[in-house]
């Protein structure tokens, strides 16, 4: 079976041969372009992100992301401001997912990477994205349509927080 992600042509012999890879690309509701496996690694540079995956649609003007922090950055973090508990509270922390959202702006301004690129909201997981959970393959690609069902509510939440200002 062809995976969604490949694109085939039929031979004349009645095989599929694969010749292209269907690009995650998809514009915002103002019309811009994005191609976010592109923004994926340029925020995975940043030294806090173990892992990132972005969102947007054609009915919002900005994007979201789901960071796994590195653990470490996190807990570097927790140390210099003051901040007490385990990862998985300072990954709800509203100063930590700041900072962090700050860091990979940062990352991606130092990459090049234009206004509507940056992230205008993230959620930070604390659990990794896993072949078990579904939302990666086995050569740990993101599978999209996984990821967003499974954080719906998250995306939906951080849309509504950014707009009324309130994204942390």
């Amino acid at each position: 079976m062809v995976p969604h992600s490949d694109i085939g042509e039929w031979q004349p012999d009645g095989t599929m041969k694969i010749i292209d890879r269907k690009k995650n690309i998809f514009k915002l509701s103002q019309g811009e372009y994005v191609a976010v496996e592109v923004l994926e690694s340029a925020y995975a540079q940043s030294q806090l992100a173990a892992s990132v995956w972005v969102y947007g649609n054609s009915f919002e003007s900005f994007l979201v992301a789901v960071v796994v922090p590195e653990k470490q950055a996190i807990e570097d973090w927790a140390a210099l401001n003051g901040k007490s508990g385990d990862y998985a509270e300072l990954c709800n922390d509203p100063k930590a997912r700041r900072y962090i959202q700050d860091e990979l702006n940062q990352t991606g301004k130092k990459l090049g990477l234009r206004g509507f690129e940056m992230l205008r909201a993230v959620h930070l997981e604390p659990v990794p994205f896993s072949i078990d959970k579904d939302l990666i393959t086995p050569t740990f690609k993101l599978k999209r349509p996984q990821l967003l069902k499974h954080y719906k509510d998250r995306v939906d939440q951080l849309y509504k927080d950014a707009k009324m200002g309130t994204a942390q």
